[in-house]
Order: structure tokens, then C-alpha cells, then sequence
């Protein structure tokens, strides 16, 4: 009797484990999500069984990758390499950026992204964070999934339910079919943050603003017997952040729209984690590991309690078993088609030839190069990719969808600063795009130092291999008679007007995907004023030197660099050949010993080169910074004159707003290393040191005239110390600078904002 009880009780033991299904409910919490990783693995390796996956934000990105076939070990990898930091921060892959793109340095530091219709209507754009890198990963990781699942959530490696959110009629979505990447990318689309896609028509939202934790959803859908409801949504502050208010402002539109997860959702028989991440903010995804970790251990205490309440086990063989038979459907991601949505035909033609597409299939990596070099240009910033699998090809169609796109860019910059060089700038760009994109632009600085206006169009081609021209007209004017510096109270100040004028075209072509060849020809007109002595005194005139003529050039070059002044990171190059054929007037003032106005023709032919590269190891970055010079440049009929026209070494931040003479010569060799220490996050010390060698040095001769002096000992000296604070207004500079400068030997510089100025008509 016994025995038969136990066996009888054992039938129904048995049967109540099998019937046991379980649903794991993963909330939102940006960064905070990546604890679910850590829940996941603690579960498996428990044998804790996984039936359902439901979640919102993060927590549905974490679960789609896991439904999607991926283990828990994958999705750490993923999101503990460099490249999902990139993909977060809006960069681009590492070798992904396309340098044939990537517009010239100016000094603007806030840039207002705007549409402009046929009507002359604007329309801003209100997110802040590019989702480039971040789409297409999305799109790559999870393509094979979704065409294993014919796009059923359910047909996954585990059934999925994804929370979104239809901000206009203020109710929750559930996303149960569709593509997967799809799906996960609107799941995380914070308003203002991200811009949002189409889902079934529908412009969809992060499903944490109306359901961060959907329990409910998981009843409603799956009627599962147990819940496992992982929650890293809390309040964020029990009691008003007093002193830390002023830094949090700017993330209060988050908090206020990512609903407040409440553990009483979970049944009584289910289980609710609750990660102990009080250490960390929605925003810390560097911290990923020790996220991960959190929700590792904080399952792992619980783990008792899980196994009291779920008495059925998945061993870890049968769980990778189902999974590599799932992965074994994985069709190959080879294209056959690309398709657009929202674009002309001629904007598709030029789109076609970024990818090559013609008779035979693309493999992936194509599609990827493609891509990146597509949305290199900012204007493409807003195109979304996916990958469709066609059943009866079984191949992959690659779609291109248009959203709400900015045609009209206002740039607004400028640098504040403790000498007399401070200024401001504004600029604007505009984009015309049909079988061709034209990009036109045109910007303005204004100050007591300098003054610019630019403006050109670059109107770039996809065909025959892909080029640009780029007619431009540009005005510089210098004024160097500056002010006391704050240490050195006594100077001899520098008397010089400059007035430069280029009228050029421009015509650059790709070299592979980090190099750009670029073909220039220009007319100059400049007029320079200046005396030919130290002392200016009331009743002078100045000496006028006009230069006209031509310039013919030729430049390949490469860059990436982190940023466009004070990198620490990346590598710049360029190698340029010039030839250059002026006619030189001189107008001699009263300082000058000549006394009647000469016209010489100058020709020359120049070649430069410049090398900066840095090596970054934790917290230091060091760097090296070369240039060099060579040619058969004539002397000016003057020193001054020459000394002007001379090719220039400024190898810190403020050499260009100074004429220092020891630093110019018409055939040189410089160099220097440059130390950069990140005290924090935003903060670097930075320590620089330089050599310039002039091969020949140019000295002024007894009668006024431009001698050359072969002397090769002769060496001349420059550095730096500084911090530089990086601001989301551009650096903010305190340093004291060094010249081998008879004039101004040293000088204390504070400035605040980018010290950076459009290239002379000779540059």
C-alpha cells in the first residue's frame, strides 16, 4: 500500500514539474538592464527552466538576444566589447568611419539640426543620440533569428513578447511578430533621445514609458505557472538630491518618462529580483561587468528560494542542445536585393552605388561597408537599415528606410579667451539631395583678431567610383597688434594687417576608406600691411604688399583623431604638393628703406608633410607630431614680406594667432611629443614639447632685404603645459606656453571654446 501510494504520488509529482512552464519578465533601466545578463546566466547554470521571455528597454534588448538563440555568455561578450560602448555612444565601429566624408575643423561647438520644406516650414529635430552603429548592429545580430522564426515571436528559441510604447494615443504596444531588430530597437527609444522607427505604420516608443515591468503582459499572453520578474527600475531618489541637482537637470526628462517598476506585480508564487545597483546611474554602461555581476549574485542569493518554488530542472545540455539545433537553421546573410522606402528614384541610384549591387548576390561584409560609408555623410544620419529574409530566394533583402530627415544645419561657436583673439562663429548648411548631393555652405567669425566669411558647395557623385567638387570663395582677415599677455606685461607687438582671398574648386576622391585625394586649384588676392622695424610710431605709413596669382595642388591625407583640438586618441596624416605662381607688388611705406614701388613674379614648387599619431594605455596617451617642408620658394623683395609668406610650424594652440619669426622657413624639419595624463573623465593634463629645424633660416639683412643662413645647429624650441577641461561647449584651456621667441618667449593663455580658424589661401 505504501509503495503504491509513493508511486501514484510520484506520477504526480512528475506531472506537476512538466507542467510548469516559466516566464521571465525583464524591466527597462538603460545601462542598469545589463544586470538581467547576469540573472540569465545564474538561472541556467542552476537549471532553472526559461519558457517565456518578456521585457521593455534594456530588459527587451537582454531578452530578444536570448530568445533569439543567443546564450548568456554571448550577450556578455557582445556588450563587454569596445565596440558596444561605440554603439551606445553613438560612435561608429573601430575602422567603420569613412574619412572621404569628414568635413574641414571649425570652431562651432553647437549644432541645431533643423528640416526645411518647400514651404519654408522648419522643423527641429529633438534627439540627441545618433542610433547609427547601434541600428545596424541590431539589424546584423539578430537578421537570422527572425528569418528562423518567420518573424513569429513565438517561433523563437523562446517565445517573446516586447513592450513599446504609441505615445500619441497613450497606451502600451505589445510586439509579438515583426522583424526582431525591429522590435528591440523601438523598444529602447527614449523620446528625445533616440528617434523613433515605424512599426505597422506606427512611429513606436521605449515600452518603458507606459509598462517598464510587464508582468501583466506575461500573464495575459503566456499564462504561465510561475513568474521570475527581474526589476532594476527603483525610484531614483528616496529624498531630493540636494548639491547634485543642477548636474541631474538635464537627465530629469528621462526619469520623469520611464515608468516606475512595482515588485508587487509579481504573484505570490513567483520570485522577484531585485539587483542591488544603488552604485550605478541609467547612463554607466562602462560599468557593464559589475551590472552584470550584480544581477549574478543577486540571483544566485536567491537561488533557494527560485528552486523551492520552480521544482523542474533543464539540464545545461539540454538547454545548448536546443539551442545549437535552433542555430542550425541559421540561413547564410548573403543579399540579393536592395530595397528603399520613402526615397526617389534617382536618390536610389545614387544609393546603388555605394553597395555595387548589380547581377550577382552581396555578402554581408559589402553590405556593411556600404552602409558606414553611406551614413558617414551626417546628412544620411537619418537613414534605418534592416535585413528581410526572402523564402523564396533564401537570401536577404537589405532595406534602406527613410526617416524625417535635416536638410538645414545652423552651427553656432566661437572661443573666449584672455588676449585680444577671442571671437565668435556661425554657420549654416544646407543639403539638396536627387542623383547627386550637394551640401552648401557658408560661415562667418567675427572678432578684433580675425574675421572670415566662406563659402562653397560640395556636390558629390556616386558614380565612377565616387567624387566631389567643391567650387568655394574665401575671406580672411588678420589683425596682429595684440595686448598685454597676463605674465610677460612688456612686448614688442607685431604690426600686421593680412587680407586673404581664395577663389578655388576643389576635387576629391576616396582612397580606400580611410584616405581622401584631393586636387586644388586656386586664385589669390591678398593685401598685407605692415612696417619694417619694431616701433610704430604715429605719423608712419605702412608697406602694402599685394600678392596675385595661382595655386595648383595636390593633398592625400587620413584622419582620425577623437577630437579637433586636443586629441588624444587616433592618427592624422597628409602630404601635399604645391605650385604656386604670384606676382608680388610692393608698395614701400615711410619705415622702408625702398622708395619705389617694385613688381616681382614668384614661382615656386612645395611639398609638406605632417604625421600625428597617439598611443593611449589607461589613463596616459602619449603622442608624436611631425611636419616638414621642402622647396625652391624665392625670397620676397623685402624681410617682412618673406617672413610672411614663409611656411609656418604652429604646433600649439595659440602659434597661429602669433608671427613668430624662429618658427618659419622655407625648407624645415619639426617635431615634438606630446603627454596627455586624463586626471578625469573630462579633465587631461597635458605636457608638449617641440624642435623646429629650419634647413635654411631666414634672417633680415642690413638693407632691409631676406638673407638664408644654412646654420644646421641652430634649432629652435617650443612647449606646453596645460589642463584642458572637455565641455560640451568645446575645451576649456588654462596653459603656459613656451617660445624660442625673442618677442614673447612665454605666455599664460585661458580660453574657453575651439581656437581654430579656416586655412590661408598659401595652407
Amino acid at each position: 500500500m505504501n509503495k503504491a501510494f509513493l508511486f501514484l504520488l510520484f506520477l504526480f509529482y512528475s506531472s506537476f514539474c512538466v507542467a510548469q512552464k516559466v516566464a521571465l519578465v525583464l524591466s527597462g533601466g538603460a545601462a542598469k538592464g545589463l544586470a538581467h545578463i547576469g540573472v540569465l546566466k545564474a538561472l541556467e547554470e542552476n537549471e532553472i527552466p526559461i519558457d517565456y521571455v518578456i521585457g521593455t528597454s534594456m530588459g527587451g534588448i537582454v531578452g530578444g538576444c536570448y530568445a533569439g538563440g543567443m546564450s548568456p555568455a554571448q550577450i556578455e561578450d557582445i556588450i563587454l566589447s569596445k565596440n558596444f560602448l561605440n554603439w551606445v555612444n553613438g560612435r561608429f565601429e573601430s575602422g567603420r568611419s569613412y574619412y572621404y566624408f569628414k568635413k574641414e575643423n571649425d570652431a562651432s561647438f553647437l549644432k541645431l539640426n533643423l528640416s526645411l520644406d518647400s514651404t519654408f516650414n522648419f522643423l527641429l529635430n529633438t534627439s540627441i543620440a545618433s542610433d547609427l552603429s547601434l541600428n545596424f548592429a541590431l539589424a546584423e545580430q539578430l537578421a537570422q533569428p527572425s528569418a528562423i522564426a518567420k518573424n513569429n515571436f513565438d517561433s523563437l528559441f523562446i517565445p517573446l513578447r516586447i513592450m513599446a510604447s504609441d505615445i500619441f494615443t497613450q497606451t502600451e504596444v505589445t510586439l509579438k511578430s515583426g522583424l526582431l531588430s525591429d522590435a528591440l530597437r523601438t523598444t529602447q527609444t527614449a523620446p528625445f533621445f533616440y528617434n523613433p522607427i515605424r512599426i505597422d505604420g506606427k512611429y513606436l516608443f521605449d515600452g518603458g514609458v507606459y509598462n517598464n515591468f510587464p508582468v501583466d503582459v506575461a500573464q495575459r499572453e503566456f499564462t504561465p505557472d510561475i513568474i521570475i520578474g527581474s526589476n532594476v527600475s527603483s525610484k531614483v531618489y528616496n529624498d531630493y538630491p540636494y548639491g547634485e541637482d543642477e548636474k541631474l537637470i538635464s537627465r530629469s526628462l528621462l526619469y520623469m518618462l520611464l515608468d516606475k517598476s512595482n515588485p508587487n506585480d509579481v504573484p505570490s508564487n513567483g520570485i522577484y529580483i531585485q539587483s542591488n545597483l544603488s552604485e550605478f546611474t541609467a547612463f554607466d554602461f562602462s560599468k557593464a561587468k559589475a551590472i552584470i555581476d550584480s544581477g549574478y549574485y543577486q540571483t544566485i542569493r536567491q537561488m533557494t528560494e527560485i528552486k523551492s518554488k520552480i521544482a523542474f530542472r533543464r539540464t545545461c545540455d539540454a538547454v545548448a542542445e536546443a539551442r545549437n539545433h535552433f542555430n542550425s537553421k541559421t540561413p547564410p546573410l548573403v543579399v540579393d536585393n536592395i530595397k528603399f522606402d520613402g526615397f526617389k528614384k534617382s536618390q536610389e541610384i545614387y544609393f546603388n552605388h555605394f553597395f555595387k549591387s548589380g547581377k550577382r548576390s552581396l555578402y554581408f561584409n559589402e553590405i556593411k561597408t556600404g552602409y558606414y560609408k553611406l551614413v558617414s555623410e551626417p546628412f544620411f544620419n537619418n537613414i534605418y537599415p534592416s535585413f528581410k529574409y526572402n523564402y523564396a530566394q533564401k537570401t536577404f533583402d537589405f532595406k534602406l528606410t527613410k526617416r524625417p530627415q535635416n536638410n538645414l544645419q545652423v552651427d553656432f561657436g566661437g572661443v573666449i579667451a584672455t588676449r585680444s583673439i577671442s571671437n565668435i562663429f556661425l554657420g549654416v548648411n544646407y543639403y539638396h539631395f536627387s542623383r547627386a548631393l550637394t551640401h552648401f555652405t557658408v560661415n562667418f567669425s567675427a572678432g578684433n583678431f580675425y574675421r572670415s566669411a566662406l563659402l562653397k558647395a560640395r556636390i558629390d557623385f556616386s558614380f565612377l567610383g565616387q567624387f566631389y567638387i567643391e567650387p568655394e570663395a574665401i575671406f580672411n582677415s588678420w589683425s596682429f597688434l595684440q595686448g598685454d599677455d597676463v605674465i610677460q606685461r612688456k612686448f614688442t607687438p607685431t604690426v600686421l594687417d593680412r587680407t586673404d582671398r581664395r577663389y578655388g574648386l576643389n576635387i576629391g576622391l576616396p582612397i580606400g576608406t580611410q584616405h581622401k585625394l584631393v586636387l586644388s586649384g586656386a586664385v589669390i588676392n591678398n593685401i598685407d600691411s605692415y612696417i619694417d622695424r619694431d616701433v610704430l610710431v604715429s605719423n608712419d605709413t605702412l608697406d602694402i604688399l599685394k600678392t596675385t596669382g595661382t595655386r595648383l595642388g595636390i593633398t592625400i591625407s587620413s584622419n582620425s583623431l577623437n577630437r579637433k583640438q586636443y586629441p588624444s586618441e587616433g592618427r592624422a596624416f597628409s602630404v601635399t604638393g604645391n605650385w604656386f605662381n604670384l606676382n608680388e607688388t610692393l608698395k614701400p611705406g615711410s619705415t622702408s628703406m625702398q622708395k619705389v614701388t617694385s613688381t616681382s613674379n614668384r614661382a615656386w614648387v612645395q611639398g609638406k608633410i605632417v604625421l600625428e599619431q597617439y598611443f593611449k594605455a589607461g589613463f596616459y596617451s602619449s603622442g608624436y607630431y611631425f611636419e616638414g617642408v621642402l622647396s625652391n620658394q624665392p625670397t620676397f623683395s623685402n624681410y617682412f614680406g618673406t617672413i610672411i609668406y614663409a611656411p609656418a610650424f604652429n604646433p600649439l594652440q595659440d602659434s597661429r594667432t602669433l608671427l613668430l619669426q624662429n618658427f618659419r622657413a622655407f625648407n624645415y624639419t619639426a617635431g615634438g611629443w606630446r603627454n596627455v595624463f586624463s586626471l578625469r573623465k573630462s579633465l587631461d593634463l597635458r605636457l608638449e614639447a617641440y624642435a623646429f629645424k629650419p634647413i635654411e633660416a631666414i634672417f633680415e639683412g642690413a638693407d632691409q632685404q631676406a638673407k638664408l643662413n644654412d646654420d644646421i645647429a641652430k634649432i629652435y624650441f617650443a612647449g606646453t603645459a596645460g589642463l584642458v577641461l572637455h565641455s560640451t561647449l568645446g575645451p576649456i584651456s588654462l596653459s603656459l606656453n613656451y617660445y624660442d621667441d625673442k618677442n614673447r618667449p612665454l605666455g599664460v593663455l585661458l580660453h574657453a571654446g575651439f581656437l581654430l580658424f579656416n586655412k590661408t589661401s598659401m595652407e
